[in-house]
């Protein structure tokens, strides 16, 4: 049982993206990254043409190295370093500051049980809704990933694939954005090891 009641509405005019830590480095160790990927590159592209903003973080890339070259972030409002894991440092407070009427935030990136959960329970301590999207989020271990989903669900965070939020965010196929984010989803998102196979 969730810890708080969520309802887990979307808007575009009161959400804001965040990609967290999908970094080159990563790629070799990280469970399904290829298909993570896929569904990320979906993402940053929803975000740019829902007008949603994304904010995107990279753990000590000074080791890790930088976003990876296929995620276009040229649109981002903010790309912050750190060492903490949460997202959560005084750079992207400063951004979240700036937007008074963000209230969800979609949630994505690397790794599940670390820094995207350290940052959905940050955020959720702060009064935000927080959308985890599962196609695009995974761990080193798909343990630490399921469970890392199991515990975010307990605290209140929603678990969610990439269709479902973007089909909420724009919400009507007479939505004016309907058709390209449409384009976005027509094939199906890639098997990231969240369903045994039938």
């Amino acid at each position: 049982m969730a810890a708080t009641r969520v309802l887990g509405n979307l808007s575009a005019e009161t959400a804001a993206f965040f990609l967290c830590d999908m970094q080159e480095r990563f790629r070799p160790a990280i469970k399904f990254f290829p298909e993570i990927l896929q569904i990320g590159q979906r993402l940053v592209e929803a975000s740019k043409i829902l007008d949603i903003p994304l904010i995107v973080t990279e753990q000590y890339p000074k080791g890790l190295g930088s976003t990876v070259a296929e995620l276009d972030i040229s649109s981002a409002k903010v790309v912050v370093p750190k060492t903490k894991f949460s997202m959560l440092v005084p750079e992207v407070e400063d951004v979240l500051k700036t937007m008074p009427g963000v209230r969800s935030v979609v949630l994505f990136g690397i790794e599940a049980h670390v820094c995207v959960q350290q940052t959905a329970l940050d955020l959720l301590a702060r009064g935000m809704e927080v959308h985890v999207i599962a196609d695009a989020t995974s761990s080193r271990s798909q343990m630490d990933r399921v469970y890392a989903f199991d515990r975010l669900r307990q605290a209140g965070a929603v678990i969610t694939t990439s269709e479902s939020t973007l089909l909420q965010l724009v919400a009507d196929k007479n939505h004016p954005k309907f058709k390209e984010i449409q384009g976005l989803i027509k094939v199906s998102a890639p098997d990231s090891g969240l369903v045994p196979k039938m």
